[in-house]
């Protein structure tokens, strides 16, 4: 987004009596619900569509039914917040909200993965819990303006699950194999990368091709051309694998021996799949180092550049870390 081309958006501006509360909860929550975000006390922000204007123009009515005010503005943003500061509000606000289907997924995948527990079984009452997942990601999707990488992460975890129950497997290849014939090829992922796809393209730059190729797609599945490889895509060559993110799973099928990458797949598991699982003491950091990489920078192509800037630091920073 340019300054020459500013983004339009929808404001509700409002004023609400003190009391009763019920009224000033009752339009904050139904605000949250239309996936509004605040970006000043009692000013909420949509991205312009009709879908918006009606949606906010409820909104009011009800606020003015309460006895309280207010008005609905088109606006352009041309000094002072940024189009894409906005825009990492939205995502903020929907990536705390995909990491709750994350955790609850997580939990659902270990204890169906366990051989304690078979989510075929009635009495497991799988699909209703995987409908209840189903219908929560739904929801979310509807009030995910702007592709907060965390979506497809949970797209990703409840097709497996969808596997587990019907009996199918959804990993792709398993058979162990080396950098071999790699080389020279495109490794297409999915639009709007974040910390899975970023370490596994660092990973691939690094140890399997200097020179490879990226292509980014808008949707989680997609049909490979000749000399194209998919990760961290459904069914794609290299993917999830049982409890494992990408980057688990490529390291180990490349079988690639590097002492140093242990301790960053532990951290790439934990912020990708927020099961808590190794808990280093360097996760929360490195999170926020790339949540910042992901507000500031919108292109993927960029993202992926500075995004080896900030794996290769980490890489050293164990590889010496492992001599000390």
């Amino acid at each position: 987004m340019t300054p020459d081309n500013p983004r339009q958006w929808l404001l509700l501006i409002h004023q609400i009596p003190p009391k009763p509360d019920a009224l000033r909860v009752k339009i904050w929550r139904r605000l949250q619900q239309l996936g509004a975000v605040a970006i000043k006390q009692s000013v909420y922000a949509m991205p312009l569509s009709e879908q918006s204007r009606e949606d906010l123009s409820w909104t009011l009515k009800e606020i003015v039914d309460g006895g309280g005010d207010g008005s609905i503005s088109e606006a352009r943003f041309v000094e002072g917040l940024t189009d894409d500061q906005i825009i990492s509000l939205f995502q903020n606000a929907r990536k705390s909200d995909y990491e709750k289907v994350l955790q609850d997924a997580n939990l659902l995948l270990a204890d169906w993965s366990s051989q304690e527990s078979d989510p075929q079984n009635p009495a497991a009452r799988g699909p209703a819990q995987l409908s209840r997942l189903q219908r929560r990601l739904d929801e979310l999707a509807a009030i995910d303006f702007f592709q907060t990488p965390q979506r497809a992460t949970a797209e990703l975890l409840l097709r497996k699950l969808g596997n587990l129950l019907s009996g199918k497997s959804s990993a792709g290849p398993t058979a162990e194999e080396g950098v071999g014939d790699l080389r020279g090829k495109t490794w297409v992922t999915r639009e709007n990368l974040f910390v899975d796809r970023l370490a596994c393209g660092w990973l691939i730059r690094r140890f399997v091709d200097p020179t490879a190729a990226f292509r980014f797609v808008p949707t989680p599945q997609y049909s490979p051309e000749p000399g194209e490889i998919r990760f961290d895509m459904f069914d794609g060559e290299y993917t999830h694998e049982g409890d494992l993110c990408t980057f688990e799973a490529m390291i180990q099928r490349l079988r690639i021996e590097d002492r140093a990458l242990v301790p960053m797949a532990e951290i790439v598991h934990d912020i990708d799949l927020k099961d808590g699982k190794y808990g280093r003491s360097e996760t929360d950091g490195f999170n926020a180092l790339l949540t910042g990489l992901v507000a500031s920078q919108p292109g993927d192509e960029e993202r992926m550049v500075q995004g080896f800037r900030l794996f290769e630091p980490l890489y050293a920073y164990f590889h010496r870390k492992k001599r000390d």
